[in-house]
């Protein structure tokens, strides 16, 4: 009775969660505008998608941004693990817990925060701003991804590489990054998705005359659903879904070989 009762109570969360998600899915396969009813399956929805010049856009900045601040937090987040190599446990953990900090901290205190610092610098919003937002929330993510690899890497290893009469670049590439590989992927994987989701903070520093999808997503809402937005949010979700399972899937094979 309990296995069934634990059953069911999971089954009900998971309609709860993703039932909406499905009914948005369904519906923009619906060539009714009404969504009250079913009107036939359509594709006519991600055609215009595709030759909306306002949508085409914000996908530009949004992929823009989003691979630019990956790559750049990436190498910042990995070289700053690396860099805390030396230091003592204590002194590493309250590095870690300071830089965690962005992750806890409310999205609307973060975005807010930037968006005052910007002004008083006098940055103005756009392009430059998003990125560094973005680049500055992605750094925990990757730290996060890479820093449990650092603490079970052998760094005797590199020592002995030194020692035999490898180059120190030689010896990091051969000893070093092959431990790290899969926890810089996977934070580069979440930096992505955190990037490509990200609607608070780069609504708060993008500024006017500037949109990515989810702002975009946000000003139609405002003026009334269309059934493009449905295909787009189909689209978003599948995609984060995809980046997600890759996130989880890459340290899951390395530790199965």
């Amino acid at each position: 009775m309990r296995k069934v009762l634990e059953r069911l109570y999971l089954g009900l969360l998971l309609i709860f969660m993703y039932a909406p998600i499905i009914t948005l899915i369904v519906l923009s396969f619906n060539s009714s505008k009404s969504r009250a009813k079913w009107g036939g399956f359509t594709l006519e929805w991600y055609v215009n998608l595709l030759s909306d010049e306002a949508v085409a856009s914000a996908l530009f900045n949004t992929l823009s941004i989003a691979i630019l601040a990956t790559i750049i937090s990436t190498i910042i987040g990995t070289i700053s693990c690396i860099a805390m190599i030396g230091l003592n446990a204590r002194l590493r953990s309250f590095i870690m817990s300071i830089t965690n900090i962005p992750m806890i901290n409310a999205d609307i205190v973060t975005g807010i925060s930037l968006m005052l610092l910007f002004r008083f610098l006098h940055i103005s919003s756009g392009f430059t701003t998003i990125l560094l937002a973005h680049i500055t929330f992605n750094i925990p993510f990757v730290m996060l991804s890479v820093m449990p690899r650092i603490k079970n890497m052998n760094v005797y290893v590199y020592e002995a590489a030194l020692d035999l009469g490898a180059a120190p670049l030689y010896a990091f590439y051969k000893t070093v990054l092959p431990d790290l590989w899969p926890g810089i992927v996977s934070g580069a994987l979440m930096a992505f998705t955190m990037s490509l989701d990200d609607f608070i903070i780069t609504y708060f520093t993008k500024g006017s005359g500037f949109e990515t999808l989810s702002t975009l997503i946000y000003n139609e809402v405002k003026r009334g659903i269309q059934p493009e937005i449905y295909a787009l949010s189909a689209i978003i979700f599948v995609v984060v879904l995809t980046l997600l399972m890759l996130v989880y899937r890459v340290p899951a094979k390395k530790n199965k070989d």
